[in-house]
């Protein structure tokens, strides 16, 4: 009876087996005619999605990346009507550069996805950076101090150990952070950057384009918070050391255009950004504008040879803002 029982059961796992395999219909692998429909409809939906992604950037091609009949003296010159989604003006605007403090805008963009502005943090140790001159706060070992002082300390005073401070806050680690901060790049599309600190300073292996410093751009200025912190031409940092003292740190903007020492031309609403300055970076420099028809603007010029050509070379493309003409 035992035997028949197991026979039995055999038989009907087969019948089941067959009956099933021949009843699975909504199965899109069940032909090779269906397998392939399948992943043509999947690599259209992907193809969609790209598209959309794109409709709503400034796109430019490899070949288009220098305007016709345009030279700068800079390593890269872009400058991109973010209304209509128009190149003005582009130079270089793919070659690999490095960002120096530009890179902070990265920082800046992880730590509004997932950190807490009312947070506090107590500093464990000194935060120790290696390159001469490099900009610091005047925070110390057993000090606390709030993310959103560090967050506008970061981005006003452009302080480096402020950059490395909120990446272990956000990520346990600098190492762990600077993971998002090239997989965040990847998802934005800036495919040529590749991040491996917080600030900037310099390393052979940390660089971008004009082009992906755009696109990084575009989403952090998503946010008030930012926009809001690199519009402020000075700022008060307060934090408590560890004996109970309240200490006050004030700091000016490092963008010159908001301490009024280089003219806004006529006609262009200045909203601010982020400088970027190493011995090999040279003098960089984003920003966000607005002209008088109510198109906005982002503008980017990398490497420069000091600060008053900085300056004089991000003048000329605010100047095609006020016009509003390529």
């Amino acid at each position: 009876m035992k035997r028949k029982h197991k026979m039995a059961c055999a038989w009907l796992m087969v019948f089941l087996m067959l009956t099933g395999i021949a009843g699975c219909t909504n199965n899109p692998l069940e032909t090779k005619e269906t397998y392939a429909s399948y992943y043509q409809q999947k690599k259209q939906q992907e193809q969609q999605e790209l598209k959309g992604m794109a409709e709503n950037l400034a796109v430019i091609g490899r070949e288009e990346q220098d305007s016709p009949g345009y030279f700068s003296e800079d390593y890269a010159d872009l400058l991109i009507n973010d209304t209509t989604d128009e190149v003005v003006q582009s130079y270089h605007c793919f070659e690999k550069v490095y960002p120096a403090s530009i890179t902070k805008i990265m920082t800046a963009l992880l730590v509004l996805e997932h950190g807490n502005f009312d947070d506090k943090i107590t500093l464990q140790r000194d935060t120790v950076l290696t390159e001469d001159g490099a900009v610091v706060s005047t925070l110390s070992k057993g000090d606390t101090v709030s993310v959103d002082d560090l967050f506008h300390t970061l981005l006003i005073k452009s302080a480096n150990d402020c950059a490395v401070i909120l990446a272990e806050y956000i990520a346990g680690s600098e190492e762990a952070f600077v993971d998002m901060m090239n997989q965040k790049a990847k998802e934005l599309g800036a495919t040529h950057t590749h991040f491996v600190n917080p600030h900037g300073l310099h390393d052979e292996n940390h660089y971008t384009t004009a082009y992906d410093l755009y696109l990084i751009f575009k989403e952090v200025v998503k946010y008030d918070a930012f926009v809001n912190a690199v519009s402020m031409k000075d700022y008060t940092m307060t934090y408590v050391t560890s004996g109970g003292r309240e200490v006050s740190e004030y700091m000016q903007s490092t963008n010159h255009y908001l301490l009024n020492e280089y003219p806004v031309p006529e006609g262009v609403t200045m909203y601010g950004g982020k400088t970027g300055t190493t011995s090999i970076a040279r003098s960089c420099l984003m920003v966000m504008t607005e002209n008088e028809q109510g198109d906005r603007f982002f503008s980017v010029v990398l490497g420069a040879e000091g600060q008053d050509k900085l300056y004089s070379s991000m003048t000329q493309l605010l100047e095609k803002v006020a016009s509003g003409q390529p």
